[in-house]
């Protein structure tokens, strides 16, 4: 069984390819049972954000049968195999630390991934497909993270993709002080994007969404008013900004609909940000002459400025991850080491049981006590010998010196004689063999 990770993100596929392979957080669960369920997989997690789609697994072939399953769920993507990456082992230990530190995300030390990475975590734990090798993986993964964050200046002045996206509303020709925005959905991105519209003093904020309960709730912390998703199109023509963040797996804002609200605006142009993947706003929408339309893949322009100021900080994070990596192989390998041992103890724990439970029976029938131990003596010897018995033998028939050595190491005081045993020893070769 190997360590792996394959999956996509914002580096190596387009928005409209990963929003056809996202998860939304109440699919993941059956997900997980579909890939656990795969013969090659033991241990996997997914995580599925705006910017990546991931598998972290412990399988014991190639990734090949995550590879086709990701390419075929929730929709069938032909393609993907082309746009995939794949690591393993130390490799995949690095890939995740430098995920939940931020170095991998679009907005270089953003500091939602990690509470995302904590979720997938969380999710596989409690769909019972996280065992102990990705558990302990993902626990050092939060260490590394929080060191790299306590240690640089990696979340220093944080900037999320929610108010990458006010600063470009800023940037663009709406005043905030003077403008509508309309705020669709009532996640944690949503809830962000409204914080930074009242620090950037926007003039009046309407929050739409599916459960109106929700979009109460945050328009009363931020002073927004709560609208209906069914009401969208009412409200439309009144945004100047739209910033859409829901969890749909269809568009919720289609050409018609604009075109209409445009109608009602007399032309005035409307900015739409859309951060969510999959796309809440039809890419179509773009070819109408008054609006504005930017997706997550376009705020890459809008942070450059933040990862020029962080590359530094970086630069020792990368560091951390790269001591952390090293740390948790080394704790692996010793694990991996260990197991023979763990096995044997087991072995013998088990017999040590399945014996005295027998021979309390036999006390309790009545049977003397010096016939039941003589019987637990003879059980336990049976059982803790047969396979090393077994073993010796096989190698006395095969000639399988190196066995036999390693029985006079483990057992040094029982006097194998090994030219009895049959199998013939030979000299180690020699460093110098001419």
């Amino acid at each position: 069984m190997s360590l792996f990770v394959l999956g996509i993100n914002h580096q190596t596929a387009p928005v409209s390819l990963r929003e056809r392979v996202a998860f939304s957080a109440d699919t993941v669960p059956a997900a997980l049972d579909a890939l656990r369920a795969l013969p090659q997989v033991s241990e996997v997690a997914l995580l599925s954000t705006c910017n990546r789609t991931e598998l972290y697994a412990v399988a014991d072939d190639d990734g090949q049968a995550l590879a086709d399953w990701l390419a075929t769920h929730p929709d069938e993507v032909g393609d993907l195999h082309a746009y995939l990456y794949r690591h393993r082992d130390a490799d995949a230990v690095r890939h995740l630390f430098r995920v939940a530190t931020g170095l991998d995300s679009l907005v270089l030390g953003e500091p939602q991934i990690l509470g995302q990475v904590k979720d997938a975590w969380a999710t596989a734990r409690g769909a019972g497909s996280l065992g102990s090798q990705l558990d302990r993986l993902f626990q050092h993964a939060f260490t590394t993270a929080k060191r790299a964050r306590t240690d640089t200046r990696i979340g220093a002045n944080p900037v999320s993709v929610a108010s990458a996206a006010v600063r470009l509303a800023q940037e663009s020709f709406a005043r905030l002080d003077d403008s509508t925005v309309l705020l669709i959905g009532a996640g944690e991105t949503i809830e962000l994007a409204a914080r930074h519209l009242v620090q950037a003093k926007a003039k009046r904020l309407l929050i739409a969404n599916r459960t109106l309960a929700h979009a109460q709730e945050l328009a009363s912390r931020h002073g927004g008013v709560a609208l209906p998703l069914s009401e969208l199109d009412k409200h439309l023509g009144e945004a100047d900004v739209v910033i859409s963040a829901t969890a749909s797996r269809e568009p919720i804002l289609h050409k018609p609909q604009a075109a209409a609200a445009l109608a009602t605006r007399r032309h005035r142009p409307m900015l739409l940000l859309d951060l969510a993947v999959p796309r809440d706003i039809a890419s179509d929408v773009a070819e109408l002459r008054d609006v504005f339309l930017y997706t997550v893949d376009d705020l890459e322009r809008a942070i450059e400025d933040n990862r020029r100021s962080r590359r530094e900080a970086a630069t020792e994070a990368e560091a951390i991850v790269e001591l952390q990596v090293a740390r948790f192989t080394e704790t692996l390998a010793a694990s991996t080491r260990t197991a023979p041992l763990k096995r044997l103890r087991a072995h013998g724990e088990q017999a040590k049981e399945e014996a005295l439970g027998k021979a309390r029976q036999q006390l309790a029938a009545g049977a003397e006590p010096e016939e039941v131990l003589n019987f637990l003596a003879h059980t336990l010897t049976n059982r803790l010998l047969h396979a090393p018995t077994v073993a010796l033998r096989e190698a006395a028939l095969t000639g399988n010196a190196d066995l036999a050595r390693a029985a006079d190491k483990l057992f040094p005081e029982t006097g194998i004689d090994n030219r009895e045993s049959g199998i013939e020893q030979q000299p180690p070769e020699s460093a110098d063999n001419g």
